[in-house]
């Protein structure tokens, strides 16, 4: 029993002392581009948008089939013939069959222009689809690069916590000896465990959210959420070069910023080629108005035996012109409701482009707010611990209080909280900003 117990603690042991796999942005980004369900299911879509162009140029060809049948028929009749050796009319039964072979075509040779209006429609439809699922791909990238954002803020925040739980150990040591000399009272003792217990809630608070800001990067990669897996804790050289750039040196008028946009922007491309879509959708509706013309041949074989079926032909062409005069306003029908879609696209590219102008200015005063904060924390922080490290050497002359310095730590801690959430925001923002422009890179990360 005891070696079976050690053997198994063994095993345990060898398999917490695995190296975890380290998940990157970068493999994180890529793992999304290949698993994303919406993604895969509108890839699967952009099949049939094909197969629309591909319907759409049959409909300018004849159409071709063939066919093959056979009939008998019995008649039961009065008098149906004379008997030849009475002369008397005889009632009976008379059995015909007949057999035919045959091909057909029709070709459409005007239907109000609607085939040159269904093609076109056909080809909208399949490029909006395509610019969908470009942005949909930038939009999982930015949506990963957030999530992955995250957990990087918290496991740079939960070392911040660590440090802060280490200091308040140390000063709960040094405080316990004060007292243990006479320096410091038991007040001051109680105070600083008070403190510290704080600083561990702090902590596992933190854990918590870094852990769940884990899982909620897993989940939207698709990946089950109880693997585990190794995340850096600290910020990109990419990252870095955006910190320490002027990106709004390169983003001077929005005006022109929006611009920009509605060139590049996927979803703008692809709701103004709806609206193309839609204006062709009422065309296609007023061809009903139009009359038709469509030829027809046939080529066929027949007999009463399979055997003479080669001896009898019949060939046949004609033309077919159908003149619409009354259906009942169906086609006015089919024609107000293509007006009315054609009308609601107009109105939703119209709310599109409103909308990127409102998150392009939104992005570009958060990003202005952004860059400002991160220069005044960087501040803040070197007057945080000069003021911390003032007031912990006051404490240890006896010239000040214990309270004042907590005060000066918390607001340090506070301090490097705040440089943290400038940072990540700057650097969020500005890839929020390369997806609002549409120029937020996803081919990079597709395998």
């Amino acid at each position: 029993m005891r070696l079976t117990l050690i053997i198994l603690f063994t095993i345990l042991l060898s398999a917490s002392a695995l190296p975890q796999e380290k998940l990157t942005l970068e493999k994180a980004v890529s793992i999304a581009l290949n698993k994303n369900t919406t993604l895969l299911k509108s890839n699967n879509q952009l099949e049939s948008f094909h197969s629309g162009v591909q319907s759409a140029y049959g409909n300018f060809l004849p159409s071709l089939d063939a066919s093959a049948g056979w009939r008998w028929t019995k008649t039961d009749q009065q008098g149906l013939y004379v008997d030849p050796n009475t002369g008397q009319v005889v009632d009976g039964s008379q059995q015909l069959r007949s057999y035919n072979v045959g091909v057909g075509t029709d070709w459409v040779l005007f239907d109000g222009l609607s085939n040159l209006a269904t093609l076109s429609k056909s080809k909208d439809d399949l490029e909006s689809a395509q610019f969908t699922l470009e942005r949909l791909k930038q939009d999982i990238v930015y949506q990963t690069m957030t999530l992955y954002y995250d957990v990087v803020y918290n496991s740079q925040l939960l070392n911040v916590k660590k440090d802060d739980l280490k200091w308040n150990e140390k000063n709960l040591e040094t405080i316990k000896e004060r007292n243990r000399l006479g320096a410091a009272t038991l007040a001051d003792v109680y105070q600083q465990e008070v403190a510290k217990g704080n600083a561990e809630l702090e902590l596992i608070r933190t854990e918590n959210r870094l852990e769940t800001a884990k899982k909620d990067l897993l989940y939207y990669l698709g990946i089950d959420v109880l693997e585990e897996f190794a995340f850096t804790d600290t910020l990109t050289t990419i990252d870095s070069e955006i910190l320490n750039s002027n990106l709004l040196s390169e983003y001077q008028e929005v005006s022109e910023l929006v611009s920009n946009a509605l060139q590049k922007r996927y979803d703008y491309q692809s709701a103004t080629l709806n609206f193309e879509s839609s204006k062709e959708g009422v065309s296609i509706a007023q061809g009903g108005h139009w009359p038709s013309l469509v030829a027809n041949g046939s080529y066929s074989w027949f007999g009463s035996t399979v055997d003479e079926i080669d001896k009898n032909r019949q060939l046949q062409f004609g033309l077919l012109l159908r003149l619409p005069i009354f259906e009942g306003w169906s086609v006015s029908d089919r024609v107000q409701i293509a007006e009315v879609q054609s009308k609601n696209s107009e109105i939703e590219l119209n709310d599109l482009e409103r909308q990127i102008k409102k998150e392009i200015k939104t992005n570009f005063l958060d990003l202005q707010a952004a860059q400002k904060g991160l220069v005044v924390s960087e501040k803040n922080i070197a007057a945080a611990r000069e003021n911390l490290n003032i007031e912990a050497e006051k404490y240890s002359l006896g010239s000040g209080k214990l309270l004042d310095v907590l005060i000066a730590n918390s607001r340090y801690t506070t301090a490097q909280t705040d440089l943290l959430n400038s940072q990540f925001a700057f650097i969020v923002l500005s890839q929020q900003l390369k997806y609002n422009l549409g120029i937020l890179d996803y081919k990079n990360y597709e395998q």
